[in-house]
Order: C-alpha cells, then sequence, then structure tokens
C-alpha cells in the first residue's frame, strides 16, 4: 500500500476532525476488530516520494510509521480515531497541500456539470500519466495495473472473454438484478430511476455517442434467482457490466463475475465483503460500509449515554448475510467495549415475514436501553410502529434505524409520531422527498424534474436512489472512454479501462452531502464512501434533522469476507 506523505496527513487531518464532530455528537472512538488489518509501517515501508506517487519509496519516513494508525477491516478501528487525535496540529498544517482545486457553484446544475467535468479531465489526466509511464494500464504481459498496486491477470480470465463484450457502434449495454416483487420490491424502483438518468445521458450524447441501455431482472431478493439471471445475463444478453443489490445476492455472484472477469461495481449494499480488492477486483461497493456503521452507533451511545454506561443494546436482524455483517460488526464492538456494552442482544428475524410483533417482544423482554434496527425494506417502518406499540421507546434511551431505511416516505413519515426522535446514521444520502431540500437543493430538483417528465412518481424516494447508483456508474464509463491505449490494450471504453477508471475514481457526488468523498484508490481505498451523516428524524416536518456530517476516506481497511464463518480474514 503505497501513500504520500501529503495523503497520509490528510487523512489524518481528516480523522482528527472526525474525533471533534464525536464529541459534539457521536463517534470519537469504536472498534471493529473483525479481521486482518495493514499497520501503517508497512504503509511508510512502500510511501511514494512527495513528487512521484506512484514511483520509488521512500524509506526515509519509515521512522513515522511507529506512531500511524491502523486500518481495520472492513470498517474504522478505534486506534484510527485516537492516534489522529494526536496528529492535530501536523493535520491543520498539511490540509491544504493537495492540489488546489477551483471553485464550483454547486447550488446550480450548471455548476455541479461543471464541476464533474473537471474532476474527470483530472481523473483521466492522473491515469493517462501513469499508462504513459508504463506504470498502469494493461503491459505486455496481459497484467491490469493500476493504483497503489492494483492488479488484475487477464490470463486468467475464460478463452473467450471479451474485453469489449456488450459494446456496439450505438450502446453499452448493462445488466441489472434486483427486487421487483416480494417483501424488498420498493428496493427496485431504483432501477426506473437509474434508467430515468440514463435517458438524461443519452439525449446529452451519451458515452462516446453511444446510448447507455440497461436489462433488468426481478431476483425478488432471492439468491438463487440472482443467480439464474446473472448466468442469463451473461450468456445471452451479453452485457458489458452487470449491476446487483442485497448482500445474500450480491455475494452468491461476485465469485462467479470475478472469475468471469465481468465488471461489477458499485453495488447496492453495504456489505465490507466489497472492500476486497485483490481477490475481488471487478467488485465494488458503493455507499457506507454496515461495519463502519455499527461503529457507529457504538460510538453515539458512548458520547451520548455518558451517564448511562454501561448499556444493554438490543438488535432486530435480518436473518441473512445482510443482517449478519451488522450483527457482527456491533458484537465486536461490544466485545471490545465493555464499558460501553455491557450486553448485546441480538434478535433475528425472517427477511419474508410480514411481521415482526414476536420478535420485538422478545426484545422488550430483555430489557434494552437501546434498540437498533439491523434490517431493511418494510421491516424498518414495522419496528418503528411496534418499539412504539410495545411501550418499548417509553423504556429506552434511544433507537436507530439503519442507513439502508432512510427514505422518510417509505419507511418512517407513515409510522406518523412513532417516528419521531430516532436515530440514524444514514450514509450521507440526500434523501429526494425530504421536504427540506425540495426547492433549494440544485441536484434534488434536477431528480424531481426529471422523474416528473418521465411519468414517475417523485413522492417515491427509490427512484432518486437509482440517480444514487447511477451518477458514479457514468463518470466512470466517461472516464474510461477517455483513456489512451496501453501496451496490450486499446484506448477508449472497455473493461479494463473500465474498472482502472473505478478504481481511481475521485468525484464529487450531488446526492450526497457537502463534506462527503467519492473516491477509491487501488488497494490503498477499496471503499468509495466513507462519510455520513448522524440524524434525529422530525415527524413534524417529515425530515431527517442532520447533527454533524463525518467524513474518513481512506480509513477503512480491505476486506476478504470469510463465508464460511462470517468476518473478514
Amino acid at each position: 500500500m503505497q501513500l504520500s506523505k501529503n495523503r497520509l496527513l490528510r487523512l489524518l487531518a481528516l480523522l482528527f476532525a472526525f474525533s471533534l464532530v464525536a464529541a459534539a455528537c457521536g463517534g470519537d472512538d469504536g472498534d471493529d476488530d473483525a479481521g486482518e488489518t495493514q499497520t501503517t509501517e508497512a504503509m511508510a515501508e512502500e510511501e511514494a516520494d512527495d513528487h512521484d506517487e506512484d514511483d520509488g519509496h521512500d524509506h526515509d519516513e519509515e521512522e513515522m510509521a511507529a506512531d500511524e494508525p491502523e486500518e481495520e477491516a472492513g470498517g474504522l478501528s478505534q486506534e484510527v480515531i485516537e492516534q489522529a487525535a494526536e496528529e492535530e496540529e501536523m493535520a491543520d498544517d498539511e490540509m491544504m497541500d493537495d492540489e488546489e482545486m477551483m471553485e464550483f457553484d454547486r447550488s446550480t446544475m450548471e455548476g455541479i456539470f461543471e464541476e464533474a467535468e473537471f474532476r474527470r479531465a483530472k481523473v483521466v489526466e492522473r491515469i493517462t500519466a501513469q499508462i504513459e509511464a508504463g506504470e498502469w494500464g494493461v503491459g505486455d504481459d496481459n497484467v491490469l495495473r493500476g493504483p497503489e498496486g492494483f492488479t488484475i491477470d487477464l490470463n486468467e480470465c475464460p478463452d473467450d472473454w471479451s474485453n469489449t463484450e456488450g459494446i456496439t457502434d450505438t450502446e453499452i449495454r448493462l445488466g441489472q438484478t434486483g427486487p421487483q416483487s416480494g417483501t424488498l420490491a420498493l428496493y427496485g424502483n431504483a432501477r426506473l430511476g437509474w434508467q430515468t438518468y440514463l435517458l438524461h445521458v443519452n439525449a446529452e450524447g451519451g458515452i462516446a455517442g453511444r446510448d447507455v441501455v440497461m436489462k433488468s431482472y426481478d431476483d425478488a431478493y432471492v439468491a438463487a434467482q440472482t443467480i439464474e439471471f446473472v448466468d442469463e445475463l451473461i450468456e445471452n444478453d451479453n452485457v458489458f457490466a452487470i449491476h446487483t443489490l442485497g448482500s445474500p445476492n450480491t455475494l452468491a455472484v461476485y465469485d462467479t463475475l470475478n472469475a468471469e472477469c465481468i465488471p461489477q461495481p458499485f453495488v447496492w449494499t453495504g456489505h465490507p465483503a466489497w472492500g476486497d480488492p485483490e481477490v475481488h477486483p471487478w467488485t465494488t461497493g458503493s455507499i457506507l460500509s454496515y461495519s463502519t456503521e455499527s461503529v457507529l452507533w457504538g460510538n453515539w451511545i458512548k458520547d451520548n449515554l455518558a451517564d448511562e454506561l454501561p448499556v444493554v443494546v438490543a438488535g432486530l436482524v435480518m436473518d441473512n448475510d445482510f443482517g449478519l455483517a451488522y450483527e457482527l460488526g456491533f458484537e465486536e464492538y461490544a466485545h471490545n467495549n465493555p464499558d460501553v456494552v455491557s450486553e448485546f442482544v441480538p434478535v433475528r428475524h425472517d427477511p419474508a415475514s410480514p411481521t415482526i410483533t414476536n420478535e420485538i417482544t422478545t426484545i422488550a423482554a430483555s430489557d434494552p436501553d437501546v434498540y437498533i434496527s439491523m434490517t431493511a425494506g418494510n421491516a424498518c417502518l414495522l419496528a418503528i410502529q411496534e418499539v412504539a406499540a410495545s411501550g418499548l421507546k417509553d423504556d429506552i434511551s434511544a433507537a436507530f434505524t439503519p442507513s439502508v431505511c432512510k427514505a422518510p416516505a417509505s419507511w418512517v413519515s407513515p409510522a406518523g409520531d412513532d417516528g419521531d426522535g430516532w436515530y440514524i446514521v444514514g450514509g450521507g444520502v440526500k434523501d429526494t422527498t425530504d421536504p427540506a431540500l425540495i426547492g433549494s437543493d440544485a441536484f434534488i430538483d434536477f431528480i424531481i424534474e426529471s422523474l416528473e417528465a418521465n411519468d414517475l412518481d417523485p413522492t417515491i424516494s427509490m427512484f432518486g436512489n437509482g440517480y444514487m447508483l447511477g451518477y458514479p456508474y457514468v463518470e466512470a464509463l466517461r472516464i474510461a472512454a477517455d483513456l489512451p491505449a496501453s501496451a496490450n490494450n486499446p484506448a477508449g471504453l472497455n473493461r479494463a479501462n473500465f474498472i482502472l477508471a473505478v478504481r481511481a475514481i475521485d468525484i464529487h457526488h450531488p446526492i450526497f452531502l457537502d463534506g462527503i468523498t467519492f473516491a477509491m484508490n487501488g488497494n490503498a481505498d477499496a471503499f468509495p464512501i466513507e462519510g455520513t451523516d448522524i440524524s434525529q428524524y422530525d415527524s413534524s416536518t417529515h425530515s431527517w434533522i442532520v447533527s454533524n456530517v463525518i467524513d474518513v476516506n481512506g480509513a477503512s481497511g480491505n476486506c476478504v469476507w470469510d463465508k464460511d464463518n462470517g468476518g473478514c480474514r
């Protein structure tokens, strides 16, 4: 893992800022010690020269490493945050050492698109310089190389693999699976929002003169059906890249897609397994890691319930790989912080069950001090209602709903006043139905106008989530289309250039709150989103009231997920 000195110091500055925010509203330390970590001693041993970020090593800086924090596999560590606070003066002094960025007016779509063009050009410039230097791109040995030691041996791809599968003279074919029926069908509406955004992109000339089209299948959130439809997308639809929704669904197919050398970027799930650029280089996430979210719950409890510690925490856990990621993350935090959490009581529920009354009754019997929903979809709304109906809400000090259930109109507002006062570690996403944003946020208004123009109801939050997913996908396609040829790879859009663009992406994503970075950096940073808001719901305004926005870009360690036992290896 390579880091320039300035980037390392900027990281420490971000972490110090995070510790300050935590003191005010939630999250100064925590430990999700779920697996293997990489120390910054190793980082320093490979650290690049200040004036040549990707070539050579500066061994004079190894002495710094002993005092530098560790990364945490799949999430944030308590040690990272605490050690960052000790670097206050150094971090503050070095914050502005990065290249000077132009100022853009994010209050208008013109300004947003101007910034997008500028940032794409900077990424293209960075990648091009490395390709021309012979460091990145596909070499004569047919190995794709990218940032910070990122590699894919294309010799291991299937014999019939095509670098340009799914690309014709007129279109770029993408494939997608997700629930359009079943208990989580509402999430499937995101595909319609994404397709609406593609209509805008295509009307503006598409990508390198080609329209981007998407073939979608309804897997009903059933992993076996995801496998079936992914096979269909590969064998019959001949798509360029594939997008999946859901942790169990993505886990069911990501081995296959990586073996087939098919890009699977920006999947809609925060499972930590997507932070695995070495074993699964073709797959990335798009939202906050559930492991990080779990640590931040614990941090909030520590800072805001100090007079009650240690507390009993109960969680309603969806009984699948998605819920397990939350459960393991918070279980690890509780294990490492017994002074904060005296007992963690997870109660699992069937994802297909229409009710959770029995589970909430069981939770209430454990007499918890804090309740956390570690579930998704309608179960989030039911939990708010059942926690109130059981009398549990009156007895607990705090209740959290998960980041995946942030949409007020879908998962909170229907509960009426029962939702008032609930907390969320919200992942930093702006909701298109939030009254506080409508009319005051240019990108939200752009989404609403686009949906209305295409006869889609803008009061359905999931349509807006389609723009969240589609925006970085399109930016990465545009970057790839502008890349030059490398030794054994043609110029322009192809699968190798696309995944290289994904792994080097650094954009402003306008559906995320200002202050949250959307970026990856090869093997050094495999999580595009490592920031969030911490908010509380106001039922009178049907809005999340943001307390703080925090960002710790680059601080999460990679995660090789252990499918058999759970957790990062």
